[in-house]
């Protein structure tokens, strides 16, 4: 688990797979966050990109890699920018 860190070319397809469900996992935990402050509009993008993200790990090739790769980005950065405004907000 603490080993070096694999790029998703470098991955097998049940690794992609998991990668991808647990950045659609983290979306949907921050969909639900995000549906308790009360912002329909970042519940729907959250929700929205775990949907396509989850949707691409059932079907995982390396025809596909470009595109996850830019999934996960953007997953990984509405995750960020949720997280930076929770904490703006309780400071």
């Amino acid at each position: 688990m603490h080993g070096i860190s694999k790029t998703l070319t470098e991955m097998n397809i049940v690794e992609r797979s998991n990668l991808l469900d647990t950045v659609a996992d983290a979306l949907e935990a921050s969909a639900s966050e995000v549906e308790d402050d009360g912002d329909p509009r970042d519940v729907a993008n959250l929700v929205c990109v775990a949907r396509t993200i989850r949707g691409m790990a059932d079907d995982m090739s390396a025809r596909d890699l470009h595109a996850a790769e830019l999934l996960l980005e953007q997953g990984i950065m509405l995750i960020y920018q949720h997280e930076n405004r929770r904490a703006s907000l309780i400071h």
